[in-house]
């Protein structure tokens, strides 16, 4: 950000708080508090009334109002999706305000970037419960780079490493549109390598370049249209897991999209499940600890064994090595 928009910004982080300490300002910004003490004298000198007292902090005067601020697309765009998740994952009360917030959000944008931001929501999808893991700084850089090209129809050159692969793999796209996934999003895209429909989960690209060149139109193509025959086509799989009673509600607010049926049973609950990826599914599994058994296909049962395996010799491991730097004698019982 340069120095004119975080002047701008600073008055409008201002004007939307009683009392901000030059502490905060400098956080907020990703500036030196020295920093922050120049932009206040800046905007003093060129007429903000920024009235600040030693140990309190700056605060704009009352009467003051900087005027409407139009927003960028690629704000519009953030909105948007904050809008949308907020009244998918949130409380049923927050859902009719979100929806009316949305429809005032359309509702002052250009016609251009209204345009825009139609396009994004026709070509993104948001299907199960939100993730319960914070966001990590460095995952995810991407969306908003994937999205703006899926609204532009640009080709997009990737590195991309899949999980169950060591080495990079360079791929030219086309970008077709987003879904956000139980607690991640994927790209839709058609693989000029492969010559078909392909999922990239976005936190998993590595580089990406947008290229200027556009690609044709799709017009048979529909996004939801995709996944419902994706959803029952070959690509999915289903499973069968015994979940305790207790893990239940778990269940039902995290695999919501996935749950197929329920049965009651003597020990528990058994679950069909319906997934896109039985390592994804596994990993989840995994989290309840003793609290959920997979039951079918055996693929995914030899799945979840290889990784327990792993995690008791990684410390299996640390015990040993704690054994010898100790000096001491002690036996391991045999896996």
């Amino acid at each position: 950000m340069n120095r004119t928009d975080r002047l701008v910004a600073m008055v409008m982080y201002m004007q939307g708080r009683r009392v901000v300490r030059a502490e905060e300002l400098a956080a907020h910004f990703e500036v030196t508090t020295r920093t922050i003490y120049r932009d206040v004298a800046a905007l003093s000198e060129a007429g903000v009334p920024v009235a600040g007292e030693a140990g309190v902090g700056y605060s704009l005067v009352k009467s003051y109002h900087l005027p409407p601020v139009m927003l960028t697309t690629e704000e519009a765009g953030a909105l948007y999706l904050g809008s949308e998740m907020a009244r998918q994952f949130s409380d049923a009360s927050l859902r009719a305000p979100a929806q009316t917030a949305l429809d005032k959000l359309r509702a002052i944008l250009p016609a251009d970037t209204r345009d825009q931001l139609e396009r994004l929501a026709q070509n993104t999808v948001i299907v199960g419960p939100a993730t319960t893991q914070p966001a990590v700084a460095t995952e995810r850089r991407w969306l908003l780079t994937v999205q703006q090209a899926v609204v532009r129809r640009q080709l997009v050159i990737i590195v991309y490493k899949g999980k169950q692969r060591e080495e990079s793999e360079t791929r030219e796209i086309e970008p077709l549109g987003t879904v956000y996934y139980t607690g991640q999003w994927y790209l839709v895209a058609w693989c000029r390598l492969r010559k078909d429909f392909r999922f990239f989960r976005v936190d998993r690209i590595v580089e990406i370049v947008v290229k200027p060149d556009r690609f044709p139109h799709r017009p048979n193509f529909s996004l939801t249209k995709f996944l419902d025959e994706m959803s029952a086509g070959k690509d999915m799989t289903m499973a069968q897991v015994r979940f305790s009673n207790m893990a239940m509600e778990r269940v039902r607010r995290e695999g919501s999209g996935g749950v197929m049926k329920e049965r009651k049973t003597s020990d528990g609950t058994e679950v069909t499940l319906s997934t896109f990826s039985l390592e994804w599914l596994a990993d989840w599994l995994m989290s309840f600890g003793e609290e959920a058994e997979a039951l079918a296909p055996d693929s995914l049962r030899k799945i979840i064994s290889e990784r327990a395996r792993s995690i008791v010799r990684r410390y299996e491991r640390k015990i040993v090595a704690d054994i010898r730097l100790s000096g001491g004698s002690g036996t391991l019982a045999p896996s």
